[in-house]
């Protein structure tokens, strides 16, 4: 009985989460459009977002497209079929490893921040600072947090697209494989539907990782140990979104459901 008990107060737990994080999600949707927040404080989280994360970005797609390529070059040399390797590394890198990458970074660079500085916020009361001006805590903090990881992540995943898939050009043209061979198979394979299959994802992912670190925030408990608490799970509940959500819209999009 006691490990039934214990699984039933995990389920709990773990649904009354999502539905916490589904509340924040609604309440800083609706404050975009209705709420007072400050555009400036959105100009900061979008420079924080994109532009701060570029370099570590940069790094991990470049040295995952030239693992791509070193895990398929020697097979695909083997059964004769070079002419499909660009093709192969590019809707590996559009389709899923650039949004799961760039949002499984961000989360670990942007979102732990964003849930220390709200849990910090919380611990000194801005928050209630905020209720005490008339202001909505949720949409003024939440709201151009949202928006930013909803512009953004598409943005530097478009980026990682180019830099992974020339990390992988780059070690296959070293390898004998003729460039044109490489963009040809790039050209055949890769479709439109696959990058907006790639950005949707990152849209999503963006939202997961605003809402996520945000909703954490306003939940820290109190001194140092509260916020490292709602850091910590902001971004495992982070990933672990990201990591399923990637399966769902996968099976959706890529998976032969219509």
């Amino acid at each position: 009985m006691e490990i039934f008990r214990w699984l039933g107060k995990i389920a709990i737990g773990f649904f009354e989460t999502l539905g916490f994080f589904s509340l924040f999600l609604l309440k800083s949707a609706r404050g975009i459009f209705r709420g007072k927040w400050s555009r400036t404080d959105l100009s900061k989280q979008l420079e924080r977002v994109g532009v701060s994360s570029i370099f570590v970005v940069s790094i991990t797609s470049a040295f995952t497209g030239m693992v791509m390529a070193v895990q398929t070059i020697d097979q695909f040399v083997r059964f004769g079929a070079t002419n499909y390797i660009g093709g192969v590394i590019g809707l590996s890198m559009v389709r899923g490893m650039s949004p799961v990458l760039t949002g499984l970074v961000v989360t670990g660079r942007v979102g732990a921040a964003m849930a220390a500085e709200i849990s910090s916020m919380r611990i000194t009361e801005q928050l209630d600072a905020l209720q005490a001006f008339g202001l909505d805590d949720v949409a003024f903090v939440g709201s151009p947090r949202l928006v930013a990881g909803l512009v953004m992540l598409p943005l530097l995943t478009i980026y990682s697209f180019v830099i992974g898939i020339g990390g992988g050009y780059l070690f296959v043209v070293t390898r004998g494989i003729h460039s044109v061979t490489f963009l040809k198979s790039l050209e055949a394979l890769l479709e439109p539907s696959d990058i907006f299959g790639g950005l949707l994802k990152a849209a999503f992912f963006g939202i997961i990782i605003s809402t996520t670190a945000c909703a954490e925030g306003f939940r820290a408990g109190n001194g140092a140990i509260g916020v490292g608490e709602a850091t910590t799970r902001a971004v495992v509940w982070s990933n672990m979104l990201i990591l399923a959500f990637n399966y769902i819209l996968s099976t959706i999009l890529f998976g032969g459901i219509r």
